[in-house]
């Protein structure tokens, strides 16, 4: 006889849609996989890459033993040990570093592999276990903590308009996002806003597949984001279309930022973003006369030098408009904010004895090969493939090969990170373990229920966690809380955003949104700032050595004229439409899909170079060099040079396109600057009877 159920769960990836799922399980096994048409957002439908979710949990390379390194590091030879082994090593090394080094010796390395606030990023996972352990804390630079730093200072928070009220918008600008690719479910509320006479316009160097469904597209000149929100802030003023009375009731620093707008005339941004003036001041005058205008922003924009102070002016748009008083007004980076969960009863902060050093995630291979007092003895990597997905990587695989450094990775699959591993541990995947989601382009939060056995010796992360603790010896209590039990500890808030949401009435209906309504403007009641304002001109900022007053930071290697005769192209890297970040590298049917890496030049850069659609070339720079084939098209401007991110290096020649990036930070917060990097490009070969 047939037992069938279907149980609610959650996509754990690293999209701001966090969609809602449904599985349907018979006899104990997962047979389908499917959106949940109830979720008011997501409206049953998945993307490309998760649609094919359940054959990847089933895949014939995923990890399910733990494993102990028998080869040289990086080379991935591993024999098969059991978890109490696996356990009591971990438990020794680490335990002895600490008597010798000291707990900050030790660094947990975390990233973006699941969302989740049990087993994932958001809650910390493993947090409570590295605090009483004195471990370095972990400082997660690597996605979007730039753009996230810039909104702080001008708007107090990162809380931006809910996405679902784009349906009221009348001018929505697409910036720096490719939404189709990266969310593609904001696109309907989109769609809705245009049936009711929206105009989309799509600022974007790459015209990607969101901006060929606009109904204009704007290439800047990467980086000059900030000079063309100016520009357009010029012609609002210009026109003397500016909201006065907004301005003197709800901003600060109105008179010096005006001063610097002027300055900023659209024959000027022109020559600095590469778009030309009449389309600046036709751009201009829509953002005067259109109300309400929303702002979608996404983390490319912010992935250079000047990519906080970016976002920074960017947000102050609506301030200079009014639109941050109207509901579909305003703009959108994150909804993070939203959720008032008690994230500190995750991370439990107060178990460390002492204050400890933070270490960035996006300088590994600084933390690694220069950082002293004490060095880096213990890496424990989770949810992350730095190999593939940070900068420097060929710093990175120089600091991992460290005799002296005891690597542990808990992973599905053996990444390029995982060769370098001392002690390998199979981690569950969404299926099989508990979690609880919010997400951050939507007001819900969304349950995954446990819905069939591991394979193998596959253990939730909160899981290995506790058995390590137990091996240590450790006896603070938290450490052994349940699943459960730190789920309803997150929930146990009077924070208005959850009021009538239980753990009971998650599980049973899969999500909820939060307690807001359902059209509204953000700030109608002011600003998280100290002025309780939209800051123009932020004090904080200029304590912190910034400019006090937003404006335009040019980006490093894109505006180095003289590394530019040297190494011409700008290389942008974006989201893959196939794979996120570098989770789904390694299937097949995606791998086919997305095929081999490659580089988009324009036709009138490639001719320049002798290179033909499907040529192999070489991609380089004084840091590194990677292989990829050419795709030549307009799509991207001259030059620029765009890829897609999420390859796995040792499955496509041995390097990435992290080869070629610095180790640097960007303006705010500690960001990387993935595309603030200058390359050349030259022919290596034809494909085989293409020789002339």
């Amino acid at each position: 006889m047939t037992e069938q159920r279907t149980t609610p769960g959650a996509c754990p990836l690293d999209c701001p849609d966090g969609c809602s799922w449904l599985l349907t399980i018979e006899n104990g096994a997962a047979v389908s996989l499917r959106g949940n048409p109830e979720h008011p957002y997501t409206q049953g439908a998945l993307c490309v890459k998760v649609n094919q979710f359940l054959e990847h949990t089933r895949a014939p390379d995923r990890l399910l033993y733990p494993m102990r390194r028998i080869g040289p590091k990086g080379r991935g030879e591993f024999e098969r040990i059991s978890w109490d082994e696996a356990l009591a090593e971990i438990a020794q090394r680490l335990t002895g570093i600490i008597e010798s080094d000291g707990g900050e010796a030790i660094w947990p390395y975390q990233g973006t592999g699941t969302l989740g606030f049990l087993q994932g990023l958001q809650g910390r996972a493993g947090s409570r276990l590295w605090n009483v352990l004195g471990a370095s804390s972990h400082d997660m630079t690597i996605c979007s903590i730039a753009g996230l730093a810039g909104l702080d200072y001008t708007l107090g928070t990162s809380r931006g308009l809910d996405p679902e009220s784009l349906r009221a918008s009348r001018l929505i600008l697409l910036w720096g996002t490719n939404t189709l690719t990266s969310g593609h479910h904001l696109w309907k509320p989109i769609q809705d806003a245009r049936r009711n006479g929206a105009r989309v316009v799509a600022i974007d160097p790459v015209r990607t597949r969101t901006a060929q469904g606009a109904d204009e597209h704007v290439a800047p000149i990467p980086g000059t984001d900030a000079a063309l929100a100016l520009g357009l802030l010029h012609v609002v003023v210009s026109m003397g279309a500016e909201n006065q009375a907004y301005l003197e009731r709800h901003t600060l620093g109105w008179e010096q930022f005006r001063e610097r707008i002027l300055r900023f005339t659209p024959s000027r941004v022109a020559a600095l973003t590469g778009v030309d003036e009449a389309t600046i001041v036709r751009l201009g005058e829509q953002v005067a006369t259109v109300r309400p205008t929303a702002i979608r922003v996404a983390q490319g924009i912010q992935r250079h030098a000047g990519g906080g102070m970016a976002v920074r002016t960017l947000a102050c748009i609506p301030g200079v408009t009014g639109d941050w008083k109207l509901p579909g007004g305003g703009l959108l980076y994150s909804t993070d904010g939203y959720f008032g969960g008690n994230r500190e009863a995750l991370y439990r902060d107060d178990l460390r004895q002492r204050q400890v050093r933070s270490l960035s995630m996006t300088r590994l291979a600084e933390g690694l090969l220069e950082v002293e007092g004490p060095p880096v003895k213990a890496l424990v990597v989770y949810g992350a493939n730095p190999v593939a997905s940070s900068p420097d990587q060929n710093r990175i695989r120089r600091g991992l090969e460290r005799d002296d450094l005891f690597t542990v990775v808990l992973d599905h699959f053996q990444t390029d990170t995982a060769d370098y591993a001392d002690i390998l541990l199979p981690a569950t995947m969404q299926p099989e373990h508990m979690d609880l989601h919010d997400g951050y382009g939507h007001l819900y939060l969304t349950w995954n229920e446990p819905a069939v056995e591991p394979p193998g010796e596959c253990l939730p992360t909160t899981e290995t966690f506790r058995r390590l603790a137990r091996h240590m010896g450790l006896r603070e209590p938290s450490l052994y809380d349940s699943d459960e039990e730190m789920a309803q500890q997150l929930l146990d808030s009077d924070h208005p955003s959850l009021e009538g949401i239980t753990l009971d009435s998650l599980r049973k209906n899969g999500w909820a949104r939060l307690t807001y309504p359902a059209l509204f403007a953000p700030y109608e009641d002011g600003f998280p700032t100290p002025s309780g304002k939209v800051e123009f001109l932020s004090e904080r900022a200029g304590a912190a050595g910034l400019d006090p007053l937003a404006g335009f930071t040019p980006g490093a290697e894109v505006s180095d004229h003289g590394l530019a005769r040297r190494f011409p192209l700008v290389l942008l890297s974006g989201a893959s439409h196939f794979f996120l970040n570098t989770v789904f590298g390694n299937k097949p049917k995606l791998r086919r899909r997305a095929g081999d890496a490659h580089v988009v030049l324009h036709p009138d850069d490639a001719t320049a170079r002798g290179i033909a659609e499907g040529d192999r070339v070489r991609v380089f720079n004084a840091r590194g060099v990677f292989i990829a084939t050419a795709r030549v098209d307009d799509m991207v401007r001259p030059g620029v040079a765009f890829t897609a991110k999420g390859n796995w290096p040792k499955l496509d020649g041995g390097s990435g396109i992290n080869a070629t990036v610095e180790e640097q930070d960007a303006d705010m917060g500690g960001g990387a600057v993935f595309n603030d990097n200058r390359v050349e490009v030259e022919l290596i070969g034809r494909p085989r009877g293409d020789e002339d």
